[in-house]
């Protein structure tokens, strides 16, 4: 084989390494679909790479098989319709932002959201309504968005059509569903939630005995977007969008979802939601409760380590582990560092934070892993006075919005100081913008972004030559 660094060579030598995956896809790798049956389509997967022959139905035609796997996820979620996404989570809310909000029209929405929301918008050339996340000063992340705030953003724009907030956000916080939903429905407007980080939530709502209600699906949201491969079992770039109420017309929801997705459905992606909804409907109960116990036992057992904190909240979705060590002089990319040097691999970090994303394939050797390497670097060194936080997800303030530009100019990063943004600029992950077209650019946010490119995070919205895009 070639052994230049490209995709394959990597992706080889990775896999071989005997890594521990607490970073999406939730499936952690082979072993959950081998030992619970399903080896059978990964030994078989280029024989399965089909295109619509007769019998493999259609995805934008529903009517044999493919019917029938959307029907599996309608009943497992309980909802009136759930359509299965080969283009990921994007494609789902691309497609209930089209159906939501006509041409040029109001979205409200979380501050915090993702960037494919953003792209969206653009779509339909539509005015965001920005309802601002609460922040965590003690972890410098964004939390919940308050019933209150979305109520205000609806009282100033009534002329809005549609809500929309991730529930939980990449660190875990969830909002109260309940209580934003009947905001938004009291003024007639549609609430579609992007749950991309929480397809998992309805299981643990059913099976997890003492965890609080948190799916959206259980809480009056309209549209609920979930990518069943960051935290459960099928292939990445898979979802499930499930329509909960008959506020939205699906046959709408239907012709602008054709729009986004692609025309070469993969029927790989496909059989892994298939193998993704069957896995819940036969081994669900079983799989979550080990998934829960597994995380309840090193949350347990890591309170004995000094110094480490574990994040919590009061609408804490706790399979996101979030492990602060600054008490020995480490922020988040720093404690990364070392748990990479021993084969564990995070999927986030954000100031002092390591984010540890657990998956419903992760096992309880995974666990005992990150725990004897952070018991390992906590008796390596010495505590510290508890470090500050190195920065945050999102300003700590309500950036001045002044307006898009309609010119645009390209100027280095350092440059940027007061000027307006045009094109957003957007850590990744998490993929939420630090700064939106329409801002002002400040000092924070410049130095924020200089410290993170000198990390080696990569930041788009920024070119090969350092530059930015903001009004002349």
């Amino acid at each position: 084989m070639d052994k230049r660094k490209s995709v394959v060579p990597f992706l080889l030598e990775h896999g071989n390494s005997d890594p521990v995956s607490f970073h999406m896809p939730g499936h952690k790798g082979s072993w959950l679909y081998r030992e619970n049956g399903y080896g059978e389509i990964l030994d078989a997967l280029m024989e399965c790479d089909i295109t619509e022959i007769p019998g493999a139905d259609n995805l934008f035609q529903t009517e044999g098989i493919i019917k029938e796997t959307m029907n599996r996820y309608k009943e497992l979620y309980g909802v009136r319709e759930s359509y299965l996404l080969i283009n990921g989570s994007s494609a789902g809310l691309i497609g209930a932002i089209m159906t939501s909000v006509p041409l040029g029209g109001k979205l409200v929405m979380a501050r915090n959201c993702h960037k494919s929301i953003y792209n969206g918008l653009s779509m339909i050339g539509g005015s965001p309504v920005y309802a601002y996340p609460e922040i965590s000063e003690e972890y410098g992340i964004s939390g919940q968005i308050t019933a209150e705030e979305v109520a205000r953003c609806l009282k100033e724009n009534p002329d809005s059509s549609a809500v929309i907030l991730p529930s939980p956000n990449y660190y875990g916080i969830c909002s109260d569903i309940k209580a934003i939903s009947d905001v938004v429905h009291r003024a007639g407007k549609i609430l579609i939630v992007d749950q991309a980080h929480g397809a998992h939530l309805k299981f643990f709502d059913r099976y997890a005995g003492g965890y609080r209600q948190m799916s959206a699906e259980n809480q009056g949201a309209d549209i609920v977007i979930n990518s069943t491969h960051k935290t459960l079992a099928s292939f990445t770039q898979t979802a499930v969008v499930n329509l909960c109420t008959d506020r939205v017309d699906k046959y709408a929801f239907e012709d602008k979802l054709q729009l986004i997705e692609s025309t070469s459905p993969s029927y790989l992606l496909m059989a892994s939601l298939d193998v993704n909804a069957m896995l819940l409907e036969t081994k669900g109960e079983e799989l979550i409760k080990a998934w829960k116990d597994n995380i309840d036992w090193f949350n347990s057992e890591a309170e004995k380590i000094p110094g480490l904190r574990i994040m919590k909240h009061d609408l804490l979705d706790y399979t996101k582990i979030n492990l602060d060590m600054s008490a020995y002089g480490l922020d988040g990319l720093e404690l990364e560092e070392l748990l990479m040097k021993e084969g564990i691999f995070p999927e986030l970090t954000t100031g002092n934070i390591a984010m540890c994303m657990t998956g419903i394939g992760n096992r309880r050797c995974d666990f005992r892993r990150l725990l004897d390497a952070l018991t390992a670097i906590a008796q390596s060194r010495k505590p510290v006075e508890r470090r500050e936080q190195t920065g945050v997800t999102l300003p700590n303030k309500k950036p001045e919005l002044v307006g898009v530009p309609v010119d645009k100019v390209r100027i280095p990063v350092e440059d940027g100081e007061g000027r307006i943004c045009a094109f957003p600029i957007i850590p990744y992950p998490p993929g939420i913008p630090i700064v939106c077209p329409g801002e002002v650019i400040d000092r924070e946010i410049l130095d924020y972004v200089t410290d993170l490119r000198k990390r080696g995070v990569n930041v788009m919205g920024i070119d090969d030559q350092g530059r930015i895009a903001v009004g002349p």
